[in-house]
């Protein structure tokens, strides 16, 4: 661990120009008058909340001047400094975004869905193609959750590794001159204490890649101060057993205090140096921060800091000690910095109030209308009086929102309901306009739009020849896994057991040998950092397959998995995509711990990504086929239980495609419709035989992804036929066999065609028991299928399927 004051100077080559310091004397004094503006704001009821990064300017002006083009920041909802220094981020754009202007065009970051604080650059063009990232200084999409934005640097700094020893990789034009690009993470000295931190640090000096991780330590998580957090209340010293050495890789651990202005120029242009020339991770604890404004506009600091901390906190503005560096070394006289410090007031205050008049200006002219529809559709109303009134109270609002204006509209549609249609035509009609646009403005993009949808890729039937036959299921996958790897540089695979011996069911079995460790990669057990890893090398255009040994291992990672993947390409409104593959085997399998199917908690907490349960491997190797064609992030559960099954291998084993919400109907029937999906199939055909035996007719259908399901409304066609349904899974009860049933009842309207009641058939409430038993009472047997479809033909018909 190293204290830069006591670098000798010859290690490092500073040279601070006059006009160099100025400048980061604006952006700091900017930074700061647009976080006391920014409260203000907030106070005066223009904003709905406020979090800010004053007291933090002075080192993130400096790490800004060591960032290049290429580079890549992942960091947190303090960091505006920063993103000013590189010009990333205009002022207006800032205030357009603590209004939560829906404009992308005036608040690029997250066009309004995100709070204030949560940077982004766009990395894609309007139509979702790729821009040239190389040649521009890039932040990848900000998150709120504690550490959740560190995972993902691994992946970052893991592709110039792939860039620079990968020499196909060169040979693609958009990759050309890459290898050398460093992945600059902050955190707050707080967040330090999570998991996901120690994680991502123990990953990046087994991998020793270019990863430059910032703390920002004001002593305090909130009002909890360090000695509650971190052992021995410094998370550079609890972190010195990664300092590298002579004999050994590891991480450069670098103490700077926060208000140094040279001391932070000879630690980052120490950190940037080892990172980007040598592949050494750095650590830059920066100590000694404040928090002027205390940690956000819902409390006051001055609840748990003595009054000799604030006293401190003020003496030790990192602000008012660069003003008095700059007047100890002559490079500014007080008036011209008084100058500067007026100017900057003058700046911030004109880019808030174009912010504004921008963001409440929209709103108006929408406002505006909605009050002429309202009092032109009141002049023929029976409720005319009522109707003027609200018209009235809409035009009188205070700040109003869209919220104010479509609550009103609807209030008035409401209100005509008895009236002729066309008296509230105008207005119904500027209402469902209105709804259109919303969607866009708030619900867009949770999938790709772009030509490289999912629903784009053609269909490629598998084709087989004429022999008869038969191999392994994992076979077929190994065989897809050797075309995808041999026709695509950007595809590597990695996990725990992925390398050497080719994962435990032996999918990649000697594909690292053909392909090598760049390729295919083994990793240590550390599943937050795999997903982590995947999602920082599909920013920068890669296509990774990161695997997650078991289903039931999903939760390490579903932080990271929720918080950050799925939600990307919709918190920045189109403006970066991770297509990451996560792969995955679950089902069916004896024991608590390696057969879960936790389907309904993926359901629920992973909307934005694909889900495909492919029955079995033929299958699944056409979905990764498919995937890899596309611009979406995919979790592919496999079969645990099918890897021995024995399959045709496709002579197009690498070409032909599977639809994605598409189901197949896996055998035909006229009486009873069951909707499964993966290793239920089996035993949903082996139950239909059963069934057929006892004089009942059922219809087996595959919906074989669950996220996007069954897009073209095809099982209605079933139900129509057989008007009763059974859906069935091994989740828990109400789980996805639920979200099936609403999907179809509902969606498809499917309700309205049944003549029984429809039914579930799920696992019991638990995880199961171990043994074959255990199986068999935990989760559906082809017996329970069998007994529950004969009891719904009973109620139909008793006489002629009496009951045993």
């Amino acid at each position: 661990m190293i204290e830069v004051e006591t670098l000798p100077q010859n290690k490092v080559n500073l040279k601070l120009e006059k006009d160099q310091i100025l400048f980061d004397y604006r952006i700091v004094q900017q930074s700061r008058q647009a976080s006391l503006m920014g409260r203000k704001e907030v106070f005066m009821g223009k904003a709905k909340f406020g979090i800010f990064g004053d007291g933090k300017e002075l080192a993130q002006v400096v790490m800004a001047r060591y960032f290049k083009d290429g580079d890549f920041r992942s960091g947190y909802y303090r960091d505006q400094t920063f993103m000013l220094a590189i010009e990333e981020l205009k002022l207006q754009e800032y205030f357009a975004q603590l209004y939560a202007h829906v404009d992308v065009k005036e608040e690029p970051a997250s066009a309004g869905r995100l709070m204030n604080g949560h940077f982004a650059t766009r990395s894609l063009n309007d139509d979702g193609s790729w821009k040239d990232i190389r040649n521009v200084k890039n932040s990848a999409g900000d998150i709120s959750p504690t550490a959740g934005q560190v995972p993902k640097l691994v992946g970052l700094g893991y592709a110039s590794k792939l860039f620079k020893e990968n020499k196909e990789l060169q040979e693609i034009e958009e990759f050309k001159g890459l290898g050398q690009e460093i992945a600059w993470g902050t955190i707050g000295n707080a967040s330090t204490a999570e998991g996901m931190f120690y994680e991502t640090i123990n990953a990046a000096g087994v991998l020793q890649i270019p990863m430059v991780v910032s703390v920002w330590d004001d002593e305090y998580g909130i009002s909890v101060p360090n000695k509650y957090q971190t052992t021995k209340e410094s998370i550079s010293e609890a972190l010195s057993g990664f300092q590298r050495d002579e004999e050994k890789p590891g991480l450069e651990i670098i103490v700077v205090r926060g208000w140094d202005y040279e001391a932070l120029h000879q630690a980052y242009e120490r950190a940037e140096k080892l990172a980007r020339e040598e592949f050494v991770p750095a650590l830059v604890h920066v100590i000694e921060m404040t928090q002027p404004q205390g940690h956000s506009t819902s409390g006051s600091h001055e609840r748990y800091k003595s009054k000799e901390r604030l006293q401190w906190e003020n003496d030790h503005d990192c602000i008012l000690m660069f003003r008095s560096y700059i007047l100890d070394n002559e490079l500014a006289t007080e008036e011209e910095l008084e100058e500067i410090d007026r100017e900057a007031v003058k700046f911030v205050r004109e880019q808030k109030e174009k912010a504004w008049k921008a963001f409440s200006g929209s709103i108006k002219e929408e406002l505006n209308d909605a009050v002429q529809l309202i009092k032109s559709a009141a002049q023929n109303s029976g409720q005319i009086s009522v109707l003027n009134q609200l018209a009235d109270e809409l035009s009188k609002t205070l700040n109003p929102i869209r919220k104010d204006v479509n609550g009103a509209v609807r209030k008035a549609l409401w209100l005509m309901r008895f009236d002729q249609s066309e008296v509230r035509f105008e207005l119904k009609n500027w209402y469902e306009d209105q709804k259109e646009k919303n969607h866009g403005r708030y619900n867009s993009h949770l999938y790709s739009e772009s030509s490289e949808s999912n629903q784009k890729v053609n269909v490629i039937p598998a084709d087989y020849s004429d022999d008869e036959h038969l191999v392994d299921g994992r076979e077929v996958l190994q065989a897809c896994f050797d075309k995808m790897l041999s026709r695509d540089p950007r595809v590597f695979a990695f996990g725990e057991d992925v390398g050497k011996i080719g994962d435990v069911n032996q999918a990649f079995a000697g594909l690292q040998a053909k392909h090598g460790e760049l390729r295919v990669t083994d990793t240590g057990i550390r599943e937050t950092t795999i997903i982590g890893q995947g999602i920082g090398a599909a920013l920068r255009g890669l296509r990774p397959i990161a695997e997650i040994q078991y289903l039931d291992y999903l939760y390490y990672a579903l932080m990271t998995l929720t918080d950050d993947l799925a939600s990307l390409h919709y918190r920045t409104k189109g403006g970066q995509k991770a297509p990451l593959i996560v792969r995955t085997r679950g089902h069916r399998l004896e024991g608590v711990w390696h057969s879960g199917s936790p389907m309904s908690a993926i359901l629920g907490s992973l909307r934005g990504l694909l889900v495909c349960v492919p029955r079995n491997m033929t299958q699944a190797a056409g979905m990764y086929n498919t995937l890899l064609k596309s611009d979406e992030p995919a979790l592919m559960i496999e079969c645990l239980n099918a890897y021995r099954q024995k399959e045709k291998m496709p002579l197009n084993v690498g070409e032909f495609t599977v639809p994605l919400g598409k189901p197949e109907i896996l055998r035909e029937g006229n009486d009873i419709t069951l909707v499964t999906y993966g290793a239920m199939c089996r035993i949903a055909l082996d139950a239909a035989e059963q069934l057929d035996e006892l004089g009942v007719s059922m219809e087996v259908i595959d919906v074989q992804t669950l996220l996007p399901f069954d897009v073209h409304h095809s099982i209605i066609d079933s139900i129509k036929k057989t008007n009763r349904v059974i859906f069935a899974d091994e989740d828990v009860p109400g789980g996805a066999t639920a979200y099936m049933m609403q999907k179809v009842l509902e969606e498809q309207k499917a309700y309205y065609l049944l003549d029984s009641e429809p039914v579930t058939v799920a696992a019991k409430a638990h995880r199961p028991a171990y043994s074959s038993d255990g199986d068999y009472f935990s989760k559906p047997s082809s017996d329970d299928l069998v007994e529950k479809a004969y009891e719904i033909m009973n109620e139909v018909d008793p006489v002629s399927y009496p009951m045993w």
